[in-house]
């Protein structure tokens, strides 16, 4: 990856550059790279980092069940982090039954209090909220369409359970740009239908709108 220690300003620098046009750190959905370089960073960074303070947010929207399901590999240069995988709690390594020799009363109960306290917690953990992430591409009318106020327009747009992503303008062709722009949904909440005809409701700058990539997260 094309970024250094996030600790130091100058990663921060170089991994705000790298998230300019990217929602996530590998490919087009949240994986274990994503949660190396979260937890790398601890909180979200102070000062003038909006691409990383973008991303955070939208990272920390997800509940750590839903990050420990990611797949993928950690980065590297973040290793030595501690990972949200390591710090939640492993359920194989909850030891319910201790290590006592003797089966006598005390035992017995040290046994039963851990049982009962593994049972609650197993009953707190949230329930994964499912997710879709979305890259959609928005084409305009003809060459003189203002892009920027296109892409304003997009993003103003807001629905429960919507978090929009990185945008950028790919050349179509004879001085045409679309828009390529991310975001991810929540599936019970955000329907694609729906979201796309409030795109395209704004028929001045719209021409039309196409899925590229749906993947579920």
């Amino acid at each position: 990856m094309a970024f250094g220690d996030v600790k130091t300003p100058k990663g921060l620098q170089e991994l705000n550059k790298f998230l300019e046009e990217r929602s996530y750190i590998d490919g087009y959905t949240p994986s274990k790279a994503d949660v190396s370089v979260f937890d790398a960073l601890g909180k979200a960074p102070a000062g003038s980092y909006p691409h990383v303070q973008r991303w955070y947010r939208h990272i920390a929207s997800f509940a750590a069940g839903e990050r420990n399901a990611w797949t993928g590999s950690a980065l590297p240069q973040c290793a030595g982090a501690k990972t949200t995988t390591a710090a939640a709690d492993d359920d194989d390594d909850v030891d319910l039954f201790g290590s006592d020799d003797e089966e006598d009363a005390e035992a017995e109960r040290i046994r039963e209090e851990r049982l009962k306290a593994y049972a609650e917690k197993k009953s707190k953990k949230p329930a994964l909220i499912a997710k879709s992430s979305i890259i959609l591409e928005v084409k305009p009318w003809d060459d003189e369409t203002n892009m920027k106020e296109l892409e304003e327009k997009v993003r103003a747009i807001e629905m429960e359970g919507l978090i929009w992503g990185a945008g950028k303008l790919v050349p179509v062709g004879y001085g045409i740009n679309k828009l390529q722009i991310c975001c991810v949904i929540e599936d019970d909440k955000v329907s694609v239908d729906e979201l796309t005809e409030k795109i395209q409701e704004n028929e001045d700058h719209v021409q039309s709108v196409d899925i590229a990539a749906f993947n579920k997260i």
